[in-house]
């Protein structure tokens, strides 16, 4: 069973969805620890609702963003922990806890990347106009959403979309790929070549999901 370490900020909705996937017995994972940066984020709670450990490191008591993160992976690294989880964790993450983690961190970011990086994505493909937005599962490296691309859905922008509006027809997108992205790698199925996110026997073409079209 993949043992996962997540790590939040805020109301942690595709936590959640994680946790979901994985008590309806979908997803054969563990979360083994949840870390934050914030002590009052509603992560926290859900983390308690479903016993799952969960700790506070604030970033304020590190000598450097890089200690800071030091001191996320030596806590993941003591759980066993396999593969890191970013579930709306505000932070860019340095380089201490990539390389503890190697091609072994997953985010989700509210765009089609590489349109709209960074925050507010949503907002960001209102304001461009653009005709159709979604998101994007990813590996993490050393920039901002600009890790290779593991899953991707679409979603259209209406004519009368807020960044409201556009955000929560993204975020049921979100609450399905993600735990898709996570079952894929507990089944051994990803593979990272270059830029490019290979997967093992994935069929081409899937409902409202924009595959990469490197198939293993």
């Amino acid at each position: 069973m993949l043992k996962l370490g997540v790590l939040a900020s805020g109301r942690g909705s595709n936590f959640q969805a994680i946790i979901d996937e994985i008590e309806k017995k979908k997803l054969q994972a563990s979360v083994e620890l949840l870390i934050t940066d914030n002590p009052d984020a509603y992560a926290i709670e859900r983390a308690k609702k479903h016993n799952i450990r969960h700790l506070y490191i604030n970033p304020k008591e590190s000598a450097s963003r890089d200690d800071f993160f030091k001191k996320i992976a030596d806590e993941l690294k003591s759980k066993g922990v396999e593969l890191v989880i970013l579930a709306g964790f505000m932070r860019v993450v340095k380089k201490p806890l990539i390389d503890a983690f190697p091609n072994r961190i997953m985010n989700i970011h509210p765009a089609l990347l590489p349109a709209f990086p960074g925050l507010h994505g949503q907002k960001q493909a209102v304001d461009y106009g653009a005709k159709i937005s979604g998101c994007t599962v990813h590996f993490v490296d050393e920039g901002m959403d600009t890790g290779p691309v593991i899953i991707q859905a679409a979603v259209p922008v209406l004519p009368d979309d807020t960044e409201d509006t556009l955000s929560e027809r993204i975020l049921s997108f979100e609450h399905k790929i993600f735990p898709e992205a996570i079952r894929l790698f507990s089944e051994g199925r990803l593979e990272v070549k270059g830029r490019k996110v290979l997967i093992k026997d994935y069929p081409a073409i899937s409902s409202n999901i924009v595959n990469p079209p490197y198939r293993a």
